[in-house]
């Protein structure tokens, strides 16, 4: 039983890191990391699985504490900013909200910026 619940919360788990990809504030690499770890504990096969997967190079540089690579901080931010800008521009008409989702990516720039480790070469 307790194999089947990490397997489904894992699964939930890569799906909201995947739309952490696209979604300002969402964030990504938590939900993987809780993914890789939940799966590791239940099904070698889908640990292999997203381990393999375009996410995989990117999982284990992380767990291996070596940091993330300059040309994914910079494309995490890109990518962030082009969705708040979208957001804000044709899908947000409240001020208020549209200020909250601003600060929002602020906080998550900072955080990709100061926080995320570089990559150590």
């Amino acid at each position: 039983m307790k194999k089947i619940i990490y397997i489904i919360i894992g699964c939930i788990s890569v799906i909201l890191g995947l739309l952490g990809i696209f979604i300002p504030g969402l964030p990504t690499t938590p939900f993987l990391l809780l993914a890789s770890w939940l799966f590791y504990n239940s099904s070698e096969r889908l640990h292999k699985v997203l381990h393999k997967s375009f996410l995989g190079k990117y999982l284990e540089r992380y767990q291996k504490n070596q940091g993330v690579g300059i040309k994914t901080k910079l494309l995490s931010i890109l990518m962030m900013c082009t969705m708040i800008t979208i957001s804000c521009t044709f899908l947000i008409s409240n001020p208020t909200i549209r200020l909250c989702v601003i600060g929002s990516g602020l906080i998550g720039l900072c955080c990709i910026i100061w926080v995320v480790p570089n990559e150590k070469k």
